[in-house]
């Protein structure tokens, strides 16, 4: 299962290049398991593999895996022939090098760069060419090298930084699904730093696990959130699915070494707290039951730690503007 859900924000900036081209979302949005009355819900989220859905589907109508923002389309089926051209290389560096330059053939495609700063290296952008006015496409291009990357080396890739051309926006508390480091916006350029380190490291994949891994991917990268190594993270692991035996904030802090003290200044830091944490988390597990049957809202209820239905249906509403039943009648 996956925990963590998708604000309706990026499904709204997914279908904008879309909107734009004149093709009507509505039956793309019900395939996808998604109702549109969701989408004027600013505090509604998504299920992962919806979200991932809505790309194959995206993807599939317009015949473009730069989902209506590029100048000219990018054929389905560009991305499996990139990976079938780096997967013989013998490191990431060489990898990733052959990666920017197989793009670097279609004249109107956005421009890719990998350059070593030192003891970093940095790959950056150039989202000139696009019309792309939520930055969705730029910034899914930045998780899919991450990713893809790390999947390469058989190992996450830890960021030092990534840097935006433009405002932080009011969705950046969700930046920390999708770039778990220091998030820099107003920066020149739109960019991932990383250790060169791992431009030396031998590729670990071979064409019988990139058949499996194209299967689901491009899209499956972008809907899988990667919580990296922050301490929320980690919290969100040791709390575990069962809300009825979460340990508390003490019992967290000395697992993790640290004085609850410290614990508490870590996620101000991080913008979060414990209480937020839970009620997060508590959030992700109540959106994936809904969207299942195999548990009525009152017994959903007493699984997420709620004494009564009522708190339930009163924190799921303050969550995401929605009764669990209004949910879940819209995921029917």
């Amino acid at each position: 299962m996956r925990e963590r859900t998708i604000a309706s924000h990026f499904v709204r900036a997914a279908l904008r290049g879309a909107l734009r081209h004149g093709v009507d979302c509505a039956p793309l949005l019900s395939a996808a398991g998604i109702q549109p009355a969701l989408l004027d819900e600013p505090r509604a989220r998504v299920a992962p593999e919806q979200f991932a859905r809505l790309m194959q589907l995206l993807w599939e109508a317009l015949d473009d895996e730069y989902m209506g923002f590029g100048r000219q389309p990018s054929k389905r089926g560009t991305f499996a022939m990139m990976c079938h051209a780096i997967i013989h290389c013998r490191t990431l560096e060489k990898a990733l090098g052959r990666g920017t330059l197989f793009y670097g053939l279609f004249p109107d495609a956005p421009h890719i760069r990998l350059e070593r700063e030192g003891e970093f290296a940095v790959l950056t952008v150039d989202d000139s060419t696009l019309q792309d006015p939520d930055h969705f496409l730029v910034e899914s291009l930045l998780v899919i090298w991450h990713r893809l990357g790390s999947w390469l080396i058989g190992q996450r890739i830890r960021l030092e930084e990534a840097t935006f051309s433009y405002a932080e926006p009011a969705h950046a508390s969700e930046y920390e699904l999708l770039f778990p480091t220091n998030r820099r916006f107003g920066a020149p350029c739109i960019s991932l730093r990383f250790h060169a380190r791992y431009l030396a490291m031998p590729l670990l994949q071979d064409e019988r696990t990139l058949k499996h891994f194209l299967e689901h991917s491009p899209a499956d990268l972008l809907a899988r959130p990667d919580g990296g190594d922050s301490l929320t993270s980690q919290i969100r692991r040791l709390l575990g699915r069962d809300c009825r035996t979460w340990p508390d904030l003490e019992a967290v802090a000395q697992h993790l070494h640290i004085s609850p003290q410290t614990l508490r200044r870590h996620l101000r830091e991080e913008g979060s707290s414990f209480q937020e944490l839970k009620d997060h988390l508590r959030r992700d597990l109540a959106i994936y039951h809904l969207g299942r049957d195999e548990l009525s809202i009152q017994d959903i209820a007493e699984q997420l730690g709620f004494s009564e239905p009522s708190a339930f249906h009163r924190a799921f509403k303050k969550w995401t503007g929605l009764t669990p039943g209004a949910y879940r009648a819209q995921e029917a």
